[in-house]
């Protein structure tokens, strides 16, 4: 029924919204519309209308943005179940507004209209990842934030980090020469890492036990080349991520096997 549209409305309301009333509504004949807001979550409700009445809705959420490029720094500090945000405003605006959470279905807000540039959020539970995010606005009702609000910084938080509780998975050893193999595998999930990832550790074992040095990887990391390995020899890899709390447990491959001379097919581990 598009040929009898005579128009939408459009809902742009903050997530989360504390706001005593739903956000205004606004009435266009286009169907596209140019909205400046900050890096905080946003939901975009879109319905159309004619003589006869207003469709359902559509619901989209904006996605993430990138926190690049921000004007300022957010540094967190734990106290038990508490943390103390503090920045250095760039400028003075009337007020502050400090959200933070696990995602978007879990956020928190509150506006800070004190010039001290530091705030204390409280009820942090251990082994999760929280956003914390500043924004900067002259207008401090929060009915005006989506045209005032911009954002200051971003930043990541864990009050107390945990080792992964799971290494990494989909393990592949490719390429397998006389003395060489390529070691592939799938990044920790964010979920299961419990702290800030900082890398992993590969090692691998012949068919006598013998275990060789660990190499030490960045977190961006996920393969790896293994020399030095012994011509028709058997070998098996581990493979474990780390936080700032130690390391996981390790993720072991089936054991693959170097040839006499040249090469053998890709072996794949799930």
């Amino acid at each position: 029924q598009s040929e009898n549209v005579l128009g939408y409305f459009i809902n742009v309301e903050r997530i989360p919204n504390s706001c005593s009333h739903s956000p205004n509504r606004i009435s266009l004949k286009e169907r596209k519309i140019l909205v400046n807001v900050s890096m905080a979550y946003y939901r975009v409700n879109i319905s159309a209308y004619n003589e006869a009445g207003e469709s359902p809705q559509a619901i989209y959420i904006v996605p993430e943005f990138s926190g690049t490029g921000l004007p300022g720094q957010i540094h967190v500090k734990s106290q038990g179940t508490n943390a103390v945000v503090t920045w250095t405003p760039e400028y003075n605006p009337k007020c502050f507004v400090v959200d933070w959470g696990t995602g978007k279905e879990d956020m928190h807000m509150k506006i800070v209209t004190a010039a001290t540039g530091n705030f204390t959020l409280d009820n942090f539970q251990p082994y999760k990842l929280y956003k914390i995010m500043v924004h900067a606005s002259d207008v401090c009702q929060c009915e005006s934030f989506i045209e005032h609000e911009k954002t200051f910084g971003v930043t990541h938080f864990y009050s107390v980090e945990g080792v992964p509780r799971t290494g990494p998975a989909n393990v592949t050893i490719l390429n397998i020469t006389k003395h060489s193999a390529l070691v592939k595998w799938t990044e920790i999930a964010a979920e299961d890492r419990l702290g800030f990832l900082r890398g992993y550790r590969i090692s691998c074992t012949d068919s006598s036990r013998k275990k060789s040095p660990a190499v030490t990887l960045n977190s961006s990391t996920t393969s790896y080349h293994l020399t030095g390995l012994k011509a028709k020899t058997t070998y098996r890899v581990q493979i474990s991520g780390f936080t700032n709390a130690g390391e996981g447990p390790l993720a072991l491959s089936q054991p693959f096997s170097t040839p006499k001379y040249g090469t053998v097919e890709p072996l794949r581990i799930c």
